[in-house]
């Protein structure tokens, strides 16, 4: 999944939708070859870890981890209500805010 893909998920997400964004082990995987990606998929992955963590701090997502067997792990995303604010503050506004 990518990054742009997480982004439409979370901002289409009724409350309490879970998504599986990932399988695997996020830091090793992100981090070195061990996980068998190549840089590019890394940095993809990186990408997407980084917008679920930016979905996390805006309360727009809950992030779960799901021990499947030894180091690999089901990633998951639920959703939260959405916020009731004005409307410039736009969940896309909101999970794009560095």
């Amino acid at each position: 999944m990518s990054d742009v893909a997480f982004c439409a998920w979370v901002s289409q997400a009724t409350e309490g939708e879970a998504l599986v964004y990932y399988r695997g082990f996020l830091a090793v995987d992100t981090e070195t070859e061990l996980g068998g990606l190549s840089v590019k998929e890394r940095r993809a992955l990186r990408a997407l870890g980084d917008a679920a963590f930016r979905a996390a701090q805006q309360s727009l997502v809950h992030l779960v981890q799901m021990r499947l067997a030894t180091d690999r792990f089901a990633y998951l995303a639920i959703a939260r209500p959405k916020p009731r604010e004005p409307k410039s503050r736009s969940v896309v506004r909101l999970l794009t805010a560095a």
